[in-house]
């Protein structure tokens, strides 16, 4: 009886653990072999020193978390909220906050950064999560992210205009690189989806770069 029951918690053990193990391994093939061999950017972005980029964002600690925030934030939003569907994840109507660092329960949208549709890169933020614990109605709305690929679109809904993204560009970022925030180009369009990676830990960052369809 207690043999059996010593064996019934180990193999109960042995699956938590492969829970956690699998999609860690899982994620890091991705990052080592199709990652860096489909986007050849196997190296993390430098952290910015623009002089234009700089006074306008830092990088808070908040709870041993690393986030990057807005000098000002007391910026007032032209509107409060607008809705990005990410298709090829399942991701649908996910509502996000103007000019907010919170998101613990919906996406964020960084002060300071473009708004969907103008110039320059609108920089969203959200949680991420094992993806086999990220259930339906979970609010870590970025846990399957690392499945996109570029091509795949992103759809902002804002202010009753639909913007069509596309995805240009995927990297992995150290969590103080504030570089991202800044658009590939001073003319496109665009909108950058980050989270943690890997999946259910914080050490890296995942950038999803897409621009506005024409």
């Amino acid at each position: 009886m207690v043999k059996g029951l010593s064996l019934l918690t180990l193999g109960f053990g042995v699956f938590v653990l492969m829970q956690v193990v699998m999609p860690f391994v899982s994620f890091k093939f991705w990052e080592t072999f199709a990652f860096e061999f489909e986007k050849g950017l196997a190296d993390p972005a430098p952290i910015s020193t623009n002089g234009n980029l700089s006074p306008d964002f830092s990088i808070e600690t908040i709870d041993n978390f690393p986030a990057i925030t807005a000098r000002n934030k007391n910026l007032t939003p032209p509107y409060y909220e607008f809705k990005i569907t990410v298709p090829k994840i399942g991701l649908e109507s996910a509502n996000t906050l103007v000019y907010s660092s919170n998101f613990e329960e919906n996406l964020a949208h960084l002060p300071g950064s473009a708004l969907p549709g103008e110039k320059g890169n609108a920089f969203i933020t959200g949680h991420s999560m094992l993806p086999n614990l990220a259930s339906k109605g979970s609010k870590a709305f970025f846990a399957k992210l690392p499945d996109v690929k570029k091509g795949d679109e992103v759809i902002v809904d804002a202010l009753g205009q639909r913007y069509i993204y596309k995805v240009v560009e995927l990297k992995i970022v150290d969590p103080k690189d504030i570089s991202v925030i800044l658009p590939p180009d001073s003319n496109g369009r665009y909108i950058s989806l980050m989270t943690c990676v890997p999946p259910g830990f914080n050490t890296k960052r995942l950038v999803v770069v897409a621009k506005l369809a024409v």
